[in-house]
């Protein structure tokens, strides 16, 4: 079994600073792909950044230049580092981990609340 664990959430005004931290537990194999998914009122779910053990990391367009994902391989745990934030970065934050074995395992977070005020 896996278990994600998030913090940091909060409310900050809009041009704020935050930053989320996620921790994995459990069966977590050496090779695998770690982030950060959104969901918005009344949106889907959406990933924002994901980083993989090989080095490799992607953004979403919409957090590009804003946002910073990074990795403590040792302690297994992910960041999120997310600057100049906007009222559409509202949204709850959670965790995410995919790695494989005969088929791709994902997991997901609790969840941390994010709120930006104007």
């Amino acid at each position: 079994q896996v278990q994600l664990m998030e913090s940091g959430g909060g409310l900050v005004q809009a041009g704020g600073s935050l930053r989320l931290s996620c921790t994995a537990s459990g069966d977590i194999f050496s090779v695998n792909i770690m982030g950060w998914g959104r969901q918005g009122p009344g949106l889907e779910r959406e990933l924002v950044a994901v980083a993989t053990t090989g080095g490799t990391i992607s953004y979403a367009d919409s957090v590009k230049g804003r946002f910073t994902v990074s990795r403590d391989f040792a302690k297994n745990m992910v960041y999120l580092q997310m600057n100049d934030l906007r009222p559409e970065d509202t949204a709850v934050y959670y965790c995410h981990l995919v790695q494989h074995l005969d088929q791709n395992l994902e997991y997901w977070g609790q969840g941390t609340q994010v709120t930006v005020s104007l």
